[in-house]
């Protein structure tokens, strides 16, 4: 865990925010998902377990089941602060299920709530805000199937003075860049598949991408590995730099993502991410790698 020094100073960037008078483009209203002719839950599914919702938000225990109940309260702690991921099953009152699916869409990709509080980026929607129109409308879809759960999952508990009214708007302002991370020189099907997976609903940059002052993604470190947000470690390097993937094969890639057993213990980050690529078929997880492959390699900074 990052000190407190280390903990006051990100969050006296995050106040300068306030100073900064920048506006940055949310989600166009003409850009939301608008109910579709068909709904596919089946393509909900696996856009539920690409975006890996269930690692956040499933109740304890529920990480590895087929039809997670998503009461949230997986507390994160972070360098700003403990977030609690927000109970999304279908109750009415506790969860969404009282939600529309423009209210979701906007929470999804715009970070904005239906009573229009902005979100923190703990929830990763500034990623979800490169995900379709058609993939919005199915895992809303997909989520009203799941089991309902009746409890609160709880507050946030932050630092000052990111804990202050606004600090989050401030945050989007600054930061929120929804469009693509990455030029890519290589711009195959394979690949243009894996950059929406790993940029969009699977959010990997949350994590891997190392971040400025304020928190925002430093995009020309774009997956290059960084510290996490608990201080307590890194997540590595995922472009092809001797750093990261450099001088490994796609097939060696691929097998560090398959899932090779029953996870042993739920609550690591790359369990998580195989039990979440274990829903995926193999064209899925193979575009991923073919996406990783052709990042531009970047050295790590750590």
């Amino acid at each position: 865990m990052a000190g407190q020094g280390g903990r006051h100073k990100r969050s006296a960037a995050l106040l300068s925010l306030a100073l900064a008078g920048c506006d940055t483009p949310s989600v166009p209203d003409d850009q939301m998902a608008d109910a579709p002719a068909e709904v596919s839950r089946a393509n909900g599914e696996q856009v539920f377990w690409a975006g890996g919702c269930a690692s956040c938000h499933a109740s304890e225990g529920e990480l590895t089941a087929e039809r997670p109940a998503l009461g949230g309260g997986r507390e994160i702690e972070t360098v700003y602060g403990t977030f609690t991921p927000p109970n999304i099953s279908p109750d009415r009152t506790a969860g969404i299920g009282g939600w529309t699916l423009d209210e979701f869409d906007r929470a999804m990709r715009g970070g904005t709530a239906p009573d229009g509080h902005t979100y923190f980026p703990a929830f990763p929607y500034p990623s979800y805000a490169r995900m379709t129109p058609q993939d919005i409308s199915d895992l809303y879809a997909f989520l009203q199937t799941l089991p309902e759960v009746s409890r609160g999952a709880g507050g946030n508990d932050l630092a000052f003075p990111v804990s202050l009214p606004g600090t989050a708007r401030l945050w989007q302002r600054a930061n929120f860049r929804p469009g693509p991370a990455v030029a890519l020189t290589e711009t195959s099907p394979e690949v243009a598949r894996g950059q929406y997976l790993v940029d969009g609903p699977g959010h990997c940059a949350t994590c891997h991408t190392p971040r400025n002052a304020l928190g925002g993604f430093r995009r020309n470190r774009w997956l290059a590995g960084a510290e996490l947000l608990d201080g307590g470690g890194y997540a590595p390097n995922l472009t092809p730099h001797s750093d990261g993937l450099g001088g490994r094969s796609a097939e060696d890639v691929l097998d560090a993502l398959h899932p090779l057993g029953p996870p042993e213990d739920t609550d690591t980050g790359m369990t998580a991410a195989r039990v979440n690529l274990a829903h995926l078929p193999e064209s899925d997880r193979r575009a991923i790698v073919a996406y990783l492959m052709a990042l531009p390699p970047v050295a790590s900074d750590f």
